[in-house]
């Protein structure tokens, strides 16, 4: 799977908008993430008006290439669930499934954290109106790379060990 080896953090965009059928795609991949106990807990939120891309740009130091983006989607979590103390790791499959897919569809897409800090947490539930009943987990603004990206080598073999 070479998106793999070719995925970038991508913050700029073209002024293009993301086909319908790319995002359905993008959260296909995203809901066939691996989830603990089966539980499935995330709901998404797409969000392509650009007053609420703005917003969602001003919610964390780290956000404002979310104003560029010609569409976000807004990963969140289910509390009522039977394992909660695995959301956050299932919602981190799911968004990088969603970073894989997007590389796979020839978009660019950003993974910005906004859980566990729950004041960025907050004020992401209050811009789009999200129920008490969910947590946000993070803001993946996605749209047509304004230019090609080169992936780092992270690879570091003195950190790999074996016991055998």
């Amino acid at each position: 799977m070479s998106a793999i080896f070719q995925r970038t953090s991508v913050r700029n965009f073209l002024d293009k908008k993301v086909e319908d059928e790319k995002v359905e795609l993008l959260l296909k991949a995203a809901m066939a993430a691996p989830s603990a106990g089966n539980q499935q807990p995330w709901e998404f939120y797409v969000v392509t008006d650009q007053e609420k891309l703005q917003q969602l740009a001003a919610s964390s130091p780290y956000a404002g290439c979310t104003k560029l983006a010609p569409m976000a989607i807004v990963s969140c979590y289910r509390k009522n669930i039977k394992m909660p103390e695995y959301a956050q790791i299932d919602l981190s499959a799911c968004t990088e499934n969603i970073l894989l897919e997007a590389e796979e569809l020839g978009l660019g897409a950003v993974w910005l954290g906004i859980a566990p800090l729950t004041d960025r947490m907050e004020k992401v539930k209050e811009i789009l109106s999200i129920s008490d009943e969910l947590e946000t987990f993070a803001i993946i603004p996605c749209g047509y790379p304004a230019k090609a990206g080169q992936q780092q080598d992270r690879f570091e073999k003195e950190r790999i060990h074996f016991v055998r």
